[in-house]
């Protein structure tokens, strides 16, 4: 690919020029412009991570509308590397909100009690179960796997609802996931 071996030094400062520019006139023609040089590799990126050529081309697209902003909020030292992480981001977000969650009961919970294997008789039980180790979670906690479970709300999405930091998210998701698990556990004897 002719692409990928074009010197990356004079490439570097094109980039550079071109992100000053579109910073001071928020000019989108020039952001195009800088954005058109690393599309295919945006584009190999996240048909790597989605496997789906539209909703790779989507997301292309996607991560334009991002970079409208971002651009001016982050310190770009290298713009291509930048870019990867961008895009791969993106994508793994892309993944986490697409997600399709069956409802929350036991399905989703299978993993913290193996042995709850509820038919339609022991079902209601099973619910009312989780629902009351839900309500022993701390508040971030409940809250954070209440908006990822239940409202299929993806990390981005729960930490601009709450405003948690994203480490706070998943920390509050996993050690909640975890406290879950051993209330479970708990609750059906084990």
């Amino acid at each position: 690919m002719k692409f990928f071996t074009k010197p990356v030094r004079p490439d570097d400062a094109d980039d550079d020029e071109l992100l000053q520019r579109y910073r001071k006139s928020d000019d989108l023609t020039v952001l195009g412009t800088l954005y058109q040089k690393y599309m295919q590799l945006v584009y190999g990126v996240c048909l790597k991570y989605l496997k789906d050529e539209e909703l790779s081309k989507d997301a292309v697209m996607g991560i334009f509308e991002e970079l409208i902003t971002k651009v001016k909020q982050h310190d770009i030292k290298q713009f291509r590397s930048w870019l990867y992480v961008l895009a791969r981001n993106y994508c793994l977000m892309q993944l986490r909100s697409g997600k399709k969650m069956e409802t929350i009961g036991l399905d989703d919970f299978m993993e913290f009690n193996p042995v709850l294997h509820p038919d339609d008789e022991n079902r209601e039980q099973a619910l009312t179960a989780l629902e009351k180790c839900m309500d022993k979670l701390i508040p971030a906690q409940q809250r954070s796997v209440d908006l990822f479970y239940l409202k299929q709300k993806c990390y981005k999405e729960i930490a601009e609802l709450t405003g948690f930091t994203l480490n706070e998210v998943k920390s509050y998701i996993q050690n909640g996931k975890r406290n879950l698990k051993i209330c479970l556990e708990k609750k059906s004897g084990y």
